[in-house]
């Protein structure tokens, strides 16, 4: 068949994908064979994903496409989250340039848009899934508000009630004013801030003196209920049982002792605003205090606020300043470097505000979930993030579930009454209402005397479920598919939902399966823009993942973020790493159009330097296939990649086709020759497949006609053999002979076309090879010497205890290579110094990763050998000149 001489991802991408579709490749179904499961981090429906989504999906179809070719069942199992706030607060604002509110619209209308939102976005994120290759068991796909799932959810949140777990109350909790919701403590992001700290006089009781306190946040002062000092700060031993009265509202307040209290910090007096402080509430509840909110929801004063009632907090506190001022109470006013917190959906100056929630308790549940990942059951790559892990766990705190939203899943309580405990928790309103009467012992009570509450159940509390919920594990805990998948494979995510997620599923793995939720977690690195910022939905600095796919192709995309990442670290997108990936196709595509243009000679001879191509390459074969599988399983996905890559790009295309090829002018091959290329390239395509699906997919259909069960999605991956390693170590020194002969012939203008002759001493044994470096190096003979040749002008080069002697025609100006080469040995001791700088840190060479160190001294070591022959060869230069 005609090959196009261009490769078209394009054209290839939609069609292979629409095969893969059409026939089934990516359904699994329990059997006998071992199951691999992977949950895919379910995106939020608030907009199309960016180019952080597209390295996690591109690394879960590796892994997925891996196992399916090592011959277990792989289910990977899509999906989308309908993210509470974040979309919520995406559909606010879409409304608002329409002129519309969500409370002028009321909650089912509003809600409706909200699924109108959710459906289009929800459609461009599957379809932008399909484009990147992702192979998921589309009949399987997920949304966590789905009817299904949302019975699940409904139904942990009634158990874990019932058996003490979830409680109502009243804390400090974290308060977002712009989307008027309680917040997790993970939800809210703390930025360095150069603030004031304000010096206020307070006047004691009965006295013409005062006591002055430090606050950053004198608007707060109408909710003061104390000041309080260290019991053991003997400056203020005086002022023991003592009132104070709070300037502008005149209301006196007792003067307390707690140890709280840090006497360096301001005066050492701390005024108590129990409302809007979580460690002001502590010490509330210690000392019995009165608790003044003095917030409305949107973060204005309220009434107790007086005559800045309904006022802006900021501008509120720059109104309150300029009154304590006139009263003679603001004694000065400091430049303070605090950290503030910020909303992560809004970006909102995130309020503490004491408010009625539902939580749930968290110390007892998270004990098996952090034995699991101390003890290795569960296991973390890279091993640095369990370290934050358990930290974050043995700190843990109750888990505020409720939020202040409308889109989510709504709190299955309902109210029969104004008490406090006058509520019942139950599936519907029919079941409500039979335990409200029972509860309240109201025979009477009917549908319209009871409602539900009106908040909704965090984003998380669904997304914890999630390897349970996707098997119906809630409903039906023992049900064939959660008994043969369950626990998954891995989950792979960003480090910034640790805490989020990852912590929490294991702790409901554990808490409703009492068994670990899956086996390993892989974290990717972080993507960043160049101004270094994460890369996110929110900020919008993201490339259109479609144009780079549509531009480079899905592949090429692929290979340029698995280049890049290197688990669990950073790293800044630049577009010409997609370019990279296309070169690699290209180069990929070019190497099977040379192959196919060949023409199979069944009686032709086989020269000796094929023989030995075909002998070596096995050899190195099944080598690289070992490295390759190491890094994998250390899910070193990078480096295997990049082991691959330069396999294909130097070992097979640069010397093993160039060995094998026909002479210039000759189309023909021999048929055994032939044969083994094919069987090669076949192999390299199934190492290939998981980072490039469609290319190599491509060529394997169109090497051989093969039938829907022999695609390469479903191909058996290589098995693994013994190699003989001195074999590749004699190759590898005849391939230096000809890349230093090709390095000489770059840097001296010296046609690849022109034959030259090789004077060598060298060991008899290397010379094995001699036909494979006379073809590859064009070199018209290589002639045996026992020293350096006399009257020929040459130059020399030395391979360990081997020398060699490039013969020349004619003599050259020898001036411009001179400083060429004099400029080379420069540059490498500049990199000598800089290497060997590193390595004489001591805090470098402890704190970086093994490998990496043996990187590194290998780095210097190959320097100095290429500074000690630029040194030989100018030296020749200088003799010959």
């Amino acid at each position: 068949m005609d090959i196009s001489i261009k490769y078209d991802p394009k054209s290839v991408e939609k069609k292979i994908y629409h095969y893969w579709m059409k026939k089934n490749h990516f359904s699994s179904y329990p059997d006998d064979r071992v199951p691999y499961a992977i949950v895919m981090p379910p995106p939020n429906v608030t907009g199309a994903l960016h180019i952080g989504h597209m390295l996690n999906n591109t690394i879960q179809d590796v892994l997925i496409r891996y196992a399916r070719m090592k011959g277990y069942n792989a289910c990977w199992i899509p999906g989308t989250d309908h993210a509470s706030i974040a979309t919520e607060a995406k559909v606010v604002h879409y409304l608002k340039k329409r002129g519309l509110s969500k409370f002028f619209l009321g909650r089912e209308k509003f809600l409706c848009h909200v699924m109108e939102w959710t459906k289009k976005h929800k459609n461009i994120i599957f379809d932008q899934l399909k484009k990147l290759g992702c192979s998921c068991d589309w009949n399987r796909t997920q949304f966590t508000m789905s009817p299904k799932l949302s019975q699940s959810v409904t139904k942990v949140f009634i158990d874990l009630y019932n058996e003490g777990y979830i409680y109502r109350g009243y804390h400090v909790v974290n308060w977002d004013p712009d989307a008027q919701t309680t917040l997790s403590d993970e939800e809210v992001s703390y930025k360095e801030h150069v603030g004031e700290l304000y010096y206020l006089k307070y006047k004691i009781k009965g006295e013409e003196n005062y006591v002055t306190v430090a606050t950053t946040r004198p608007e707060t002062i109408f909710g003061d209920t104390a000041i309080c000092f260290h019991p053991n700060d003997q400056r203020y031993d005086h002022l023991k049982g003592k009132y104070v009265k709070i300037p502008i509202i005149n209301r006196y307040i007792p003067i307390i002792q707690d140890s709280y209290v840090d006497p360096n910090f301001g005066t050492g007096c701390l005024k108590i605003t129990p409302a809007h402080d979580i460690h002001d509430k502590n010490i509330a509840d210690k000392h019995k205090l009165e608790i003044i909110n003095v917030f409305n929801q949107n973060a204005t004063l309220n009434e107790k606020g007086l005559h800045y009632q309904g006022m802006d907090r900021f501008k509120a506190r720059k109104k309150i300043l300029e009154e304590l001022n006139k009263l003679e109470v603001l004694k000065n006013i400091e430049k303070y470097n605090h950290k503030i917190g910020f909303s992560e959906r809004t970006s909102s100056v995130v309020e503490q505000r004491l408010s009625l929630q539902w939580f749930l308790k968290m110390k007892k549940i998270s004990l098996p979930a952090i034995e699991a990942v101390k003890n290795g059951d569960i296991k973390f790559y890279p091993n640095k993030f369990r370290k934050t892990y358990l930290k974050w766990m043995s700190e843990i705190r109750d888990w505020n579930i409720s939020r202040q939203l409308w889109w989510g899943h709504r709190i299955p309580v309902y109210y029969y009454g104004t008490k406090l405990n006058d509520f019942v928790v139950a599936e519907n309103l029919d079941k409500a209402l039979e335990k409200a009467r029972c509860k309240s012992q109201n025979i009477h009570l009917n549908y319209n005397e009871i409602w539900q509450d009106p908040d909704v159940l965090d984003t998380w509390f669904s997304s914890w479920l999630l390897p349970l919920s996707v098997f119906d594990g809630i409903h039906h805990p023992y049900n064939h598919e959660i008994c043969y998948y369950y626990p998954t494979e891995e989950i792979v995510t960003g480090s910034d939902i640790l805490f989020f997620w990852i912590a929490r599923m294991i702790m409901s793995g554990f808490l409703l399966k009492n068994y670990k939720p899956f086996k390993r977690v892989y974290f990717t690195g972080i993507v960043r823009d160049y101004k270094n910022n994460k890369i996110s939905k929110s900020l919008n600095n993201s490339p259109n993942p479609i144009d780079l796919i549509n531009k480079y192709g899905a592949d090429a995309v692929r290979i340029g973020l698995m280049i890049k990442n290197n688990a669990g670290k950073d790293f800044h997108f630049d577009e010409k790493i997609c370019l990279q990936g296309r070169n690699f196709s290209n180069k990929i595509w070019n190497a099977f159009r040379l192959i196919q243009g060949w023409k199979v000679a069944k009686n032709q001879n086989i020269p000796d330097y094929s023989l030995l191509a075909i002998k070596w390459f096995k050899n190195r074969f099944y080598y690289i296939l070992n490295v390759f599988e190491k890094y994998f399983r250390e899910y070193k996905l990078n480096e295997s990649l990049m082991v691959l890559y330069k396999f294909i790009w130097y070992d097979f295309c640069s010397y093993f086709l160039e060995i094998i090829k026909p002479i210039y002018g000759n189309k023909y091959i021999p048929e055994m020759v032939y044969l083994n290329v094919i069987q090669f390239f076949e192999n390299i395509l199934k190492l290939l497949h998981p980072y490039m699906p469609f290319i190599s997919e491509e060529i394997w259909n169109i090497i051989k006609n093969r039938k829907p069960k022999e695609a390469l999605i479903i191909s058996t991956w290589p098995e693994m053999r013994s190699y003989d390693y001195d074999i590749l170590v004699s190759f590898g020194k005849a391939i230096e002979i000809i890349s230093e002969i090709r390095n000489i012939r770059n840097q001296n203008r010296i046609s690849c076309q022109k034959s030259l002759v090789l004077f060598s001493i060298r060991k008899k044994e290397a010379k094995e090879y001699d036909s494979i470096i006379l073809k590859l190096a064009n070199l018209y003979k290589i002639i045996p010497v026992s020293k350096e040749p006399k009257n020929v002008p040459f130059f020399p080069f030395f391979l360990d205890k081997d020398q060699f002697f490039l013969s020349l025609d004619q003599k050259k100006c020898y001036n411009k290579d001179m400083v060429k080469i004099e400029n080379k040995i420069q540059y490498f001791y500049n990199l000598l110094s800089i290497i060997r700088k590193n390595l004489s840190n001591n805090r470098y060479v402890t704190s970086v990763p093994k490998d990496l160190l043996l990187k590194e001294r290998k780095k210097e070591n190959d320097t100095l050998n290429k500074i000690a022959r630029l040194k030989e060869y100018l030296k020749y230069l200088k003799k010959v000149r």
